[in-house]
């Protein structure tokens, strides 16, 4: 589990290919000081897992399912990254609850200076992903923590602060960029449960007979 609250941002420094499987080579400096093969850390909201690492990147697979479904089948070396470790079970929780579990991709739509702060306009591919995106809900993009200012239509908008753009790669998202999206998990699970349709019971047909009537000597 993350909280959103992106450590560092590293850079992709090399990235092996094979049809839509990945092999990703992240650089990277406060995040490896504790790390060890095995551990979860999200990529740009994506939970990866940690196969090898040295003193300065990591790498990490990534299967199809996740190629399809998020940004990373466009990465490029170079690369600006956001990445964050796993919550520990000592650390403040500062942001919300995230998996890094993308539900989908949107697309910025624009960005806008509104006095110190910068507001994202973005649209998600998925339709369906928008049930779950409610004013002053919280959401995560490209793994980072935010509050939904407006939802109307099939946009949204965020409101960023000078600290969050210096301090991850969301300042190089320009109009016309994807970005991964993941709702808020418990939003997903109370609508799951509310439209749950549970299968019917099989009524049992009745064993009672008008021979085992009889022979118990009712008739």
């Amino acid at each position: 589990m993350f909280t959103g609250l992106v450590e560092e941002v590293g850079k992709l420094k090399y990235i092996k290919s094979q049809g839509e499987a990945l092999l990703l080579t992240i650089s990277a400096s406060k995040i490896l000081q504790d790390v060890q093969v095995g551990d979860s850390i999200a990529v740009n909201g994506v939970c990866l897992t940690v196969t090898s690492y040295d003193s300065v990147s990591f790498i990490a697979d990534v299967m199809p399912e996740t190629f399809r479904r998020t940004t990373l089948q466009h990465l490029k070396p170079g690369d600006s990254i956001n990445v964050e470790r796993a919550m520990s079970a000592s650390s403040r929780f500062g942001g919300h609850i995230v998996q890094g579990h993308v539900d989908g991709v949107g697309k910025v739509v624009s960005r806008v200076i509104d006095a110190n702060a910068v507001v994202f306009t973005i649209r998600p591919s998925d339709p369906d992903v928008f049930r779950y995106i409610i004013p002053k809900g919280s959401i995560t993009i490209d793994g980072i923590s935010l509050t939904v200012v407006e939802a109307d239509g099939d946009i949204f908008s965020v409101s960023i602060i000078p600290h969050t753009l210096a301090e991850t790669a969301l300042n190089d998202r320009k109009a016309g960029a994807e970005v991964n999206l993941e709702c808020d998990v418990i939003g997903k699970y109370v609508d799951h449960l509310l439209h749950y349709n549970k299968p019917a019971k099989k009524e049992k047909g009745s064993s009672i007979t008008e021979s085992y009537l009889a022979e118990h000597g009712f008739i």
